[in-house]
């Protein structure tokens, strides 16, 4: 009997935003560590074709209904082939981490194939110091977060050797025909209506019209956070993008945000959400833009909500991570105004703790699942979360986008290559210019910066800038 499996409706509009200067991949880059017996790619092949069961999404595309009378479907795909998807790279060797990161900013401004799968990864030779990387982009459409997990997460292992998986015997599902297509398509609008004349908006391109419809659920949420009574503050992180990329990255350790979380009684996304403002501070000083005391820029920053722990004076603090570095609790967006004008470090972290301090007070806090609900643009992953809350009109309630996901904190394997770094990539979104993600893994945190080619030309100094601010509030806490 055929099959298909109609997109869910968040995944939809990621699907039919994914055009113009704003491709909707996601993805990371994992810097690897050859072992003695040198590269393997075949090894690595061989692992994604064995895993691929896990994730059976990976072996579906996007087929379209005539005259977009119903979202999408998924379907098998008939044609499926592995080596299409994992692609052998190589840069002039001994290539550096800058070139790397050149050809991940390129392949980021490029579509992906909506005849096939959604998703591509190379795999990068000729990295100096004896070194490779993996670079995996997915479409945000592809992935939930929940059912449809994301293929980097099951690749890695906590051994050299790969966990053993049943053997896959995958046999691709028949697609159903475009009569039944158009048929099933009736039937779901006569008994749907609404969800029929969104699905046509999304098709025909007017997605203002559906975010219409959400602009003040999504009010509703900024209000909770007490920061979206007025639209954010003009800045340079907001202009017409080009769909050109720039990949920017910053490694520092982990110990330093925890020092600085038990000085003050804060979370360690506090100490993050500081460090960026200290970044985005020193770069706005260094193009010469005014910067008062009372300037600031307003981060979406969705995060995983903790349990409350005791801070300064019996204060109540919400953590994003627990000492492990995973993630524990719920998950929740909120917009917070990073006080880049406030010259004092420690005065910069008192006021976003104190922010994330109410929102986590909040009697009715926004949860993902919530944000689904409401707006149908919630992410399928903590570092897609604030992309798919956003909507075309998104810019106008913040100016930059930051996401954290913990990671653990114990060496990863892919094919018996260690995995030294990883460093996410998160979506631009319509006039955004820049997205910060940023992991936590094996003692360290991970920032990837991704940017818009024109309107961001210097996002190394941001990168740069991250160093920079998390030494100057270490140094201030004492």
């Amino acid at each position: 009997m055929a099959k298909a499996t109609r997109l869910a409706t968040q995944d939809a509009s990621f699907y039919f935003l994914d055009g113009g200067t704003t491709p909707m991949h996601m993805g990371s880059v994992a810097v690897l560590e050859l072992p003695s017996t040198g590269f393997d790619f075949e090894a690595v092949l061989r692992l994604v074709e064995a895993r691929l069961h896990l994730v059976p999404r990976y072996r579906q595309r996007v087929r379209e209904v005539a005259f977009g009378l119903a979202r999408p479907v998924w379907v098998d795909d008939q044609d499926f082939d592995v080596t299409y998807h994992v692609r052998r790279s190589a840069l002039p060797s001994p290539g550096t981490d800058e070139q790397l990161y050149d050809l991940v900013a390129r392949l980021l401004s490029r579509p992906l194939d909506t005849t096939r799968p959604l998703w591509e990864m190379y795999v990068v030779e000729g990295l100096a110091g004896n070194r490779c990387a993996v670079f995996v982009k997915s479409h945000s459409a592809l992935v939930d977060g929940e059912a449809a997990l994301d293929i980097g997460q099951v690749l890695l292992d906590d051994t050299t050797a790969p966990a053993e998986t049943s053997e896959d015997l995958w046999m691709p599902e028949a697609a159903p025909s475009e009569p039944a297509l158009v048929v099933g398509a009736l039937a779901q609008l006569v008994s749907q209506p609404r969800d029929g004349v969104q699905t046509l908006r999304m098709t025909l391109g007017d997605m203002s019209s559906v975010v219409d419809e959400t602009v003040n659920a999504v009010g509703k949420l900024a209000a909770l956070a007490r920061t979206a009574a007025q639209p954010a503050p003009s800045s340079p992180l907001n202009a017409p993008i080009s769909r050109n990329r720039r990949y920017a990255t910053a490694r520092t350790d982990l110990e330093p945000y925890r020092k600085i979380r038990a000085r003050f009684g804060c979370s360690i996304n506090d100490v993050v959400l500081t460090v960026v403002a200290g970044a985005l501070r020193n770069w706005l000083l260094s193009r010469g833009e005014p910067v008062a005391e009372a300037t600031t820029l307003r981060a979406l920053a969705p995060m995983s909500i903790c349990e409350a722990h005791p801070g300064t004076n019996g204060a109540s603090v919400v953590d994003v991570c627990g000492d492990d570095g995973r993630p524990h609790g719920r998950t929740s967006s909120f917009l917070v105004d990073l006080p880049v004008g406030e010259p004092n470090p420690v005065m910069r972290l008192s006021h976003i703790a104190h922010a994330t301090e109410a929102f986590g007070r909040q009697s009715r806090p926004v949860t993902a699942r919530t944000m689904i609900r409401l707006s149908g643009f919630a992410p399928a992953s903590l570092h897609a979360r604030g992309a798919r809350a956003a909507s075309s009109q998104s810019h106008r309630m913040f100016n930059v986008m930051v996401t954290n996901a913990p990671g653990p904190q114990i060496p990863l394997y892919l094919a018996g290559m260690r995995m030294a770094e990883m460093y996410p990539v998160s979506p631009l979104l319509k006039n955004q210019g820049l997205s910060i993600a940023l992991t936590s893994y094996d003692g360290n945190v991970y920032y990837g910066l991704n940017a818009d080619r024109d309107a961001m030309s210097d996002v190394d100094v941001v990168a740069a800038s991250l160093h920079e601010s998390l030494e100057e509030l270490l140094d201030a806490s004492g």
